[in-house]
């Protein structure tokens, strides 16, 4: 493997997997594009082993701090670690985020397995370059029927690459069920948001729903309907609110297969107006949950963020009843946990409420935070009392 040259180690000698462009005395134009290359520091101490990009802000992704060659033994060793993981948290494997990129210091790739269906996102050209030996990897050691590649995400096109989404073995005639707690689950891999379904908030879900006696609330962004039909089982009446009618549609589908349509309504509507509407209509409601996407991509349109989250927030506040329950997130991880509860104060004071927080949560235990590298904690869930 070639060699690069740091200018400083400090945050990688920390456990940090990132090597910024600016950071390496090489000049980049002279490396292929996802290649193999040792990493030393001025005095030539070997700091770790990874792959590059001369197209990417992070030029290096460190996959070892060891000697050792990235070939296919250690893949295989990065991907058992993995799986072993989830299966001594979770003690299954069949429905879950099974490899979390830097967090599983596999840079780069993601795999999320729904029973013998895998769906796979190839996310740097270090991982591109070596797609087909990472799934013939995982085709041996865990015999999917299914294989989804949805490389459609944007971080693709920061590293030079096309977006693209295939079946690459057997088919979605039948889509796979999954069960989530107690609710089943009907997940489209291929054109479903993300690869299909939000893992990183069952923990939450459930949690929330245990907290719920019954009452009436909404389920904003509510997708193919997860924390709609969770709160339905624990006895709430709840309408899911989200702009894509074909959300809606799975999760009039995923109340059916549940026997929870009596307590589960789904309408398809803008959110922001949705709220405006109801505010109008002098409406309340006993809890409310609120998971939008993420809205904002970059540092640099923080501020025009925090104001959404805020008007947002706010408004969610201003139709709850006095002592009511809201669940709120925000998966951007620009949006920090100091900010996430300056924006909740700011709501609070917009919407005259009061807050008080019961729990103040991050993603599944599937979805692992390096403690080295921030950037893998991204999402952010408050419990709240609005009073």
């Amino acid at each position: 493997m070639d060699r690069i040259h740091l200018k400083r180690t400090k945050r990688v000698h920390t456990g940090h997997l990132w090597v910024f462009s600016n950071e390496i005395y090489e000049n980049l134009r002279e490396f292929t594009p996802g290649a193999g290359v040792e990493v030393y520091d001025r005095q030539e101490t070997y700091v770790g082993s990874g792959y590059i990009n001369p197209a990417s802000l992070i030029a290096v992704r460190l996959l070892t701090q060891g000697h050792e060659p990235l070939d296919r033994s250690f893949f295989r060793a990065r991907l058992a670690s993995a799986i072993d993981l989830r299966q001594r948290l979770l003690n299954a494997t069949t429905t879950c985020r099974l490899v979390f990129s830097e967090a599983d210091y596999l840079p780069g790739l993601i795999v999320d397995r729904y029973n013998t269906c895998l769906v796979v996102q190839f996310l740097t050209a270090g991982m591109e370059l070596r797609k087909d030996m990472i799934l013939d990897l995982l085709g041996e050691m865990l015999s999917p029927d299914t294989i989804v590649v949805r490389n459609d995400g944007r971080s693709r096109l920061l590293e030079g690459l096309p977006q693209y989404k295939e079946i690459l073995k057997g088919n979605l005639e039948s889509l796979p069920v999954i069960q989530d707690g107690p609710i089943r689950f009907r997940v489209d891999p291929l054109e479903g948001q993300k690869t299909g379904f939000f893992l990183d908030q069952r923990e939450s879900r459930i949690a929330f729903a245990g907290l719920i006696k019954g009452g009436e609330g909404l389920d904003l962004f509510c997708h193919t309907g997860a924390w709609s039909l969770h709160l339905a089982a624990a006895g709430a009446s709840v309408t899911g609110v989200d702009s894509s009618e074909r959300a809606v549609f799975q999760a009039r589908e995923n109340a059916d297969l549940n026997g929870l349509s009596d307590n589960a309504s789904f309408v398809s509507a803008e959110v922001f107006k949705f709220l405006a509407q109801q505010r109008d209509e002098g409406r309340r409601h006993d809890f409310i949950v609120c998971d939008p996407p993420a809205f904002v991509k970059s540092g640099s349109k923080i501020r025009e963020a925090v104001r959404a989250y805020t008007e947002l927030n706010a408004a969610c506040m201003g139709l709850i009843k006095p002592g009511g329950l809201l669940a709120t997130s925000s998966c951007s991880y620009h949006l920090q946990k100091d900010m996430f509860i300056e924006m909740l104060l700011d709501a609070a004071k917009a919407a005259k409420r009061n807050l008080r927080l019961l729990s103040l949560r991050s993603q599944a235990m599937d979805h692992p935070v390096l403690l080295a590298m921030p950037e893998t904690e991204y999402l952010k869930c408050a419990f709240l009392v609005v009073d």
